[in-house]
């Protein structure tokens, strides 16, 4: 009998474990990060109970809107010689559940997130050459990186009306210091400095901006641009998915790729008090290197207080308890090759079943779902 040589499918998928008395009820959201378009949603027992077969493979991921259509970035293949595949973006849209596109948005230099505002805009992530006069100012990553001419990109948040007209916009390279806002480390190519992986409104209007390279998360004053809050690599570690929950506080998935004067790779969940910056609850797994992701992820705090964890990399999605129960564990069963690159080499890794992010949404959430 032969054995298969993916060594995360080889371990098993799909539904790992339930604990019925501790998990939250609900059903769980996600999109292979290498298929063609696939979003689904499953219900505690793994079964599939809806499912989007979308036109564009996934930029990163989609989550639900408060009226129950799905918004989603979607990868095109506009700039694709230019803007790092793994990232990349393109085009955002609304769907409805039947697959409907009821509003569309393409940027050629999408990338990573977009976010329905409460206004009804929307915040779209995207990239811009640093200026010149800046280029020779950031420190730190892999000498002599830089992309073609000495060019290196930073990022920039547009806020698009549902008419697509960018009605505000938020450049990183004016508000960041690229002489103290460093590249952490000399393994990340000086192509990007900063490297968003996350924007969102808070419940105070302003927004929370993740930048991966930096190891930096802040908060921005939507009226100034100014900068007002930020954490950074104290503290973080490539982190992605900061976001306000309903105490107030931010909820970070600390990726640990390169965690200053640890040497052991692992990847932790924080809870940040906004006004204190204290940690006032994490999960790390025992051994701490059980539970690693050193690219995408996230987390997510649920109804009842337990907390849905998104390990990317590996594609497993787990629930655990405030006291660090684990309650729920799936893991993606659908595994592909990287869609549509133009890059060889991405197409060569072999078999990956990645995810983004998954997010665990109730039943009232989804009036549209018929069981």
């Amino acid at each position: 009998m032969s054995v298969d040589q993916n060594t995360i499918r080889r371990r098993g998928v799909g539904l790992r474990a339930i604990n019925p008395e501790k998990v939250s009820p609900g059903y769980t959201l996600f999109s292979p990060i290498t298929g063609n378009g696939e979003v689904y949603l499953i219900d505690l027992e793994g079964n599939i109970v809806h499912q989007w077969n979308l036109p564009y493979p996934p930029g990163a991921y989609g989550y639900l809107l408060p009226n129950g259509n799905l918004l989603y970035s979607g990868k095109t293949r506009e700039n694709a010689e230019n803007i790092f595949w793994w990232f990349k973006g393109g085009a955002v849209i609304e769907v409805d559940p039947q697959g409907n596109i009821l509003w569309e948005y393409n940027h050629p230099t999408h990338h990573h997130d977009a976010r329905r505002l409460s206004n009804g805009n929307t915040l779209v992530l995207a990239l811009e050459e640093l200026p010149q006069d800046l280029r020779s100012k950031v420190r730190g990553g892999l000498p002599g990186s830089e992309l073609k001419d000495g060019v290196i990109y930073s990022d920039v948040v547009y806020e698009v009306s549902p008419s697509k007209e960018i009605v505000w916009t938020w450049h990183a390279y004016e508000h960041l210091n690229p002489e103290t806002h460093i590249l952490v480390t000399d393994n990340d190519k000086r192509e990007e400095w900063t490297h968003a992986n996350t924007v969102s409104e808070l419940a105070d209007g302003n927004f929370i901006v993740s930048f991966r390279n930096l190891s930096t998360v802040i908060i921005v004053d939507r009226q100034t641009g100014d900068i007002i809050w930020e954490l950074g690599p104290d503290v973080l570690s490539h982190q992605h998915y900061p976001h306000e929950i309903d105490n107030g506080n931010i909820l970070i998935f600390d990726n640990g790729t390169y965690r200053s004067n640890v040497a052991l790779n692992f990847s932790r969940v924080l809870e940040v008090d906004r006004a204190t910056k204290e940690v006032v609850w994490s999960y790390v797994d025992n051994p701490p290197h059980n539970f690693y992701s050193p690219y995408i992820s996230g987390a997510q705090r649920l109804p009842n207080d337990n907390t849905l964890i998104t390990e990317g990399n590996y594609g497993r999605i787990f629930e655990v308890t405030p006291e660090r129960e684990i309650v729920w564990e799936y893991v993606n069963p659908f595994f592909n090759k990287q869609q549509i690159t133009n890059d060889p080499s991405l197409a060569a890794q072999g078999e990956q079943n990645s995810v983004f992010r998954a997010f665990r949404y109730e039943a009232s959430q989804i009036p549209w779902l018929n069981l």
